[in-house]
């Protein structure tokens, strides 16, 4: 493997990584307000948290630039505050990938936080602790194997990330170039040794990643 073969492998895991603790820590936390309180708008709320798994990733796209390119309405503020933007850097790459992976976690962790016995939420709360304590002493507890399922989940799909981030970052060699985007440029280039072995070693996380995600469904079952 050449040199930008490895900077497109070490890009999109360093992507993927950083994209995965930001959907961790969110995701977890509208899943939980989703699976365990009733108000208004939680439908909306959760429509809106799910669209980026349905939207064309390009739209997906479109709307970060709407937001954070530099005359967009975030990017515009950001852009004037520090003189930064995040377009066209391996930033915005993170960024989309975080966008695009965050229902992917917060379906399956509240899946696995509704599917916890309410009888031992009660006993919890009968025993003196309070929410935060029961949240993390008894709920995140028991609905774990899906939350890491989730989490891999999420994590291969911040891998696989492709049309938002060429949006959003761009396709620059050597800055934003991940692995998606190698192949495209690769497969586009004729050069088809480079795209073989990319889509193999891609192939090969992707179903690694899968069996360990199925592997924790099952034992949540």
């Amino acid at each position: 493997m050449d040199g930008s073969i490895l900077f497109s492998l070490r890009l999109s895991f360093q992507v993927a990584l950083i994209a995965t603790l930001f959907v961790f820590v969110v995701g977890i936390g509208i899943a939980y307000v989703l699976a365990r309180y009733r108000f208004f708008g939680k439908e909306l709320l959760d429509i809106a948290c799910t669209l980026p798994l349905v939207l064309p990733p390009s739209v997906t796209g479109y709307y970060l630039i709407i937001l954070f390119g530099r005359n967009g309405a975030l990017g515009k503020m950001l852009y004037e505050l520090t003189g930064w933007s995040i377009m066209f850097t391996w930033y915005a790459a993170v960024l989309a990938s975080f966008v695009v992976a965050l229902p992917l976690m917060i379906r399956t962790a509240r899946a696995a936080i509704e599917s916890v016995d309410q009888d031992l939420i009660n006993a919890s709360y009968t025993l003196g602790r309070s929410e935060r304590e029961t949240v993390f002493k008894v709920i995140l507890p028991l609905a774990k194997r899906g939350i890491i399922a989730g989490t891999v989940l999420a994590f291969s799909r911040a891998m696989g990330e492709f049309g938002a981030t060429l949006m959003l970052a761009g396709n620059i060699p050597g800055r934003t170039d991940t692995m998606p985007l190698a192949i495209y440029t690769s497969a586009g280039s004729g050069d088809w040794t480079r795209a073989h072995i990319l889509v193999a070693i891609f192939t090969v996380l992707a179903g690694l990643f899968l069996y360990v995600a199925n592997t924790f469904n099952r034992r949540t079952v």
